[in-house]
């Protein structure tokens, strides 16, 4: 009997270490940034992902008509930006990059608002992004990140903010939103990253 709890223990911790390791090494290893994809500023200049200057990055997916957990992380990301300034780390060695998911409704006068709104356009490191409905899909895909209209206007999304290091490896999930984006939490991940 002894042996049995023994051996059933053993697999119980095998499996949930495979586990961890499946959703935080292997799975983050697996998403790399198409190269061959282009999308565009909401100024309307076009913006590569491929030889992009090494920087940490940290990306979001969000809809300017979202209630609550987009501008929630997207005024946190306000404040992070502020501080990585004074820092005097901010577009040389870390860049913000947010993709909105709805460019039907997120047209450039409406991005333009949400720029102004969140201070993105206070410094040249803050990409905001819109593009074909197909080419932001590709992205999101590379993240794992899933989206679809509920019907009513309204997005169901995942709530998750992606941190990349130098070489576009995702180094780091956050979450979205008041609660699960914890400003100091991200700041000190992104210092270590610069430091590293």
């Amino acid at each position: 009997m002894k042996k049995i709890y023994i051996t059933f223990v053993t697999l119980l911790v095998l499996g949930i270490g495979s586990g961890i390791y499946y959703f935080t090494g292997y799975k983050q290893s697996k998403m790399i940034i198409p190269e061959n994809l282009v999308l565009q500023t909401y100024e309307g200049n076009d913006f590569s992902f491929s030889n992009m200057p090494p920087k940490v990055r940290l990306i979001e997916f969000m809809y300017t008509k979202c209630p609550d957990i987009c501008p929630n992380t997207t005024h946190t990301m306000r404040q992070l930006q502020n501080e990585l300034i004074e820092q005097g780390v901010f577009e040389d060695k870390v860049e913000f990059v947010t993709v909105t998911f709805d460019p039907t409704n997120d047209t450039k006068e409406v991005l333009s608002n949400y720029a102004e709104l969140f201070e993105m356009n206070k410094t040249d490191g803050w990409h905001l992004l819109t593009g074909t409905k197909e080419d932001i899909r590709e992205l999101a895909s590379t993240f794992e990140f899933k989206y679809r209209d509920s019907g009513t206007g309204e997005f169901v999304h995942t709530s998750a903010t992606y941190l990349l290091d130098e070489n576009n490896r995702v180094i780091d999930i956050f979450g979205m939103g008041q609660d699960d984006f914890i400003k100091e939490e991200v700041y000190k991940k992104i210092l270590k990253n610069i430091d590293a």
